[in-house]
């Protein structure tokens, strides 16, 4: 009889790996341990906002100054950022074209005159006949009038050489201030018309910052910088302090893109280059109560503001969402979201989450004691 292996021993070592494979799957992930947090609880106090504004300096007064007469400009005399002074050539047209308009309107007013001569001369000679009685009085009014007439047409062909004469002189545009060239927007060869802006000359004299103002925040801005000295601007650069400044003008519509409004403040004559940048400053008047935060205690979840707020008696967290409505220094000033008394994370904010066990840290300083 032959020999035969019982199918039952075959699958038993089978079966014991599974079970002890099975046993093995099934072990306990090892607890995430306790995170040491910074938290501080939250109390009412007063609080005076702090708003910035990247602002740039500019002259009060820029000028686009263009051509009176159209043309082809044939020279350009200033560059980008030179020295002009009043009375100095800046751009010069050709032209001929006003030189033959100027002859033209010299051979106008040489006809008219000719032409009021003559009438003048038979006007003359009619009043003799008329005292004569060879000819009528209405035959003399109409001799009277056609002298009148020659001499309006003499009036009005002087006043067209006049202003011709003017036009030949506009082919040169002249400088008629003091100040720096800020912009060239035309160069030799191009034919302009009358009015194309040529140059940009930034007047010397008084200057201002010039910035963009939230639309949320323009009343608490016109309120804040109403107040003598609230508003103030710092050059970039090393060595620069913060100096006053005075609320000129803000814009009356809102950019169409940014959606803020263009503010300018007056910062006097100072000695600085056109363009450099500024921080402007303005602190509104402390109001209170508020609650502020660290700025470390805020991050961003689900592109929103929020805390994590520390539950004393399970020692776990949990997020809160908040709004910040506004800076204090060095601090966030929340508007709603969180009331006196709750316990917040201050530190480290960004590697915790939502039910997470923690305990609060304790210096070592404080623990040896």
């Amino acid at each position: 009889m032959p020999f035969r292996i019982s199918r039952d021993l075959l699958w038993a070592p089978a079966l014991s790996l599974v079970v002890l494979l099975t046993a093995c799957g099934k072990q306990e992930q090892a607890a995430e341990p306790e995170r040491a947090v910074r938290t501080v609880q939250l109390k009412s106090e007063a609080a005076g906002m702090t708003y910035e504004y990247a602002a740039e300096v500019r002259a009060r007064i820029e000028s686009r100054l263009s051509f009176r007469v159209g043309g082809k400009i044939l020279s350009r005399k200033v560059n980008l950022g030179d020295v002009v002074r009043p009375g100095q050539l800046l751009a010069q047209l050709d032209e001929q074209d006003l030189l033959l308009a100027r002859t033209a309107s010299d051979a106008a007013v040489f006809a008219a005159r000719t032409n009021r001569d003559q009438a003048a001369a038979d006007y003359k000679r009619y009043i003799d006949l008329q005292q004569q009685g060879f000819i009528s009085a209405a035959e003399l009014e109409r001799r009277s009038n056609v002298f009148k007439a020659a001499q309006a047409q003499l009036d009005q062909a002087k006043a067209q050489g006049n202003v011709q004469d003017n036009q030949t002189t506009y082919a040169q545009l002249m400088a008629d201030v003091a100040g720096v060239v800020t912009s060239v927007d035309a160069e030799p060869g191009m034919v302009v018309s009358a009015g194309t802006p040529i140059v940009r000359i930034a007047q010397n004299g008084p200057r201002d910052v010039v910035f963009s103002v939230p639309e949320d925040h323009l009343d608490a801005f016109r309120t804040a910088a109403a107040q003598p000295g609230a508003l103030k601007f710092t050059l970039w650069g090393p060595g620069q302090s913060p100096r006053d400044a005075v609320l000129r003008e803000v814009s009356a519509a809102a950019d169409p893109v940014t959606r803020t409004f263009l503010v300018k403040a007056d910062v006097g004559s100072l000695d600085t280059k056109l363009g450099q940048t500024a921080t402007v400053t303005l602190k509104a008047p402390r109001a209170g109560p508020v609650i502020k935060l660290p700025l470390s205690a805020v991050m961003q979840e689900q592109g929103k503001n929020a805390v994590w707020v520390l539950d004393p008696k399970t020692m776990m967290l949990q997020s809160q969402a908040v709004q910040i409505g506004g800076a204090d220094g060095n601090d966030v000033v929340i508007s709603g979201g969180l009331q006196p008394g709750l316990e917040v994370v201050v530190a480290g904010v960004h590697v915790l989450k939502a039910g997470q066990k923690v305990r609060r840290y304790v210096a070592p300083d404080a623990a040896s004691h």
